[in-house]
């Protein structure tokens, strides 16, 4: 493994690592300070609340348990594998670090409590917490650099082609 390679898995994993604590610790205090369907607020519209939440993001598909965990788990071996096939793709080790610390995060709550712990609140949306924001981030990053890649790609066939 050359530096390159050895330098965007270990970016990856220290963005992953500090995903998961941000997660976990924020987490932690919401459990210590609020009781289940409290509100807190912050600013403005972003309130702090305690929720769990069974299902995946924002409540959906509750309820799914071990077919959950294990699409999780499936979801981190593909993004694993993506990442493996080209770790030196700029901007690639922050998208898989933010997606693999998100749903780390997100799945040790499903093994240790059996559902999510939720806590930020804005509005009518439904309560999320920061390793589903840090996901989101990671996926949008992802598709971002999928896109450009073949826009770059696309490009010189154009000019080849004369139009």
């Amino acid at each position: 493994m050359n530096f390159a390679t050895l330098r965007a898995w270990s970016l990856a994993g220290v963005v992953c690592g500090l995903v998961f604590l941000a997660d976990q610790g924020a987490k932690a205090a919401v459990e210590a300070h609020l009781v289940p369907g409290q509100y807190e607020e912050v600013l403005g519209p972003l309130e702090l609340t305690l929720s769990h939440n069974r299902g995946v993001a924002f409540g959906l598909a509750g309820g799914a348990g071990v077919k959950l965990v294990l699409t999780t788990a499936l979801a981190l071996a593909v993004i694993g594998y993506l990442f493996a096939r080209n770790p030196r793709r700029p901007g690639m080790w922050l998208a898989v670090g933010l997606v693999a610390g998100g749903a780390i995060g997100n799945l040790a709550d499903r093994v240790r409590a059996g559902a999510v712990t939720d806590f930020v609140a804005i509005g009518s949306w439904p309560p999320f917490n920061l390793a589903d924001v840090s996901i989101t981030l990671g996926v949008l990053l992802l598709v971002y650099l999928y896109m450009r890649d073949a826009e770059r790609a696309e490009a010189p066939r154009a000019e080849a082609g004369g139009g």
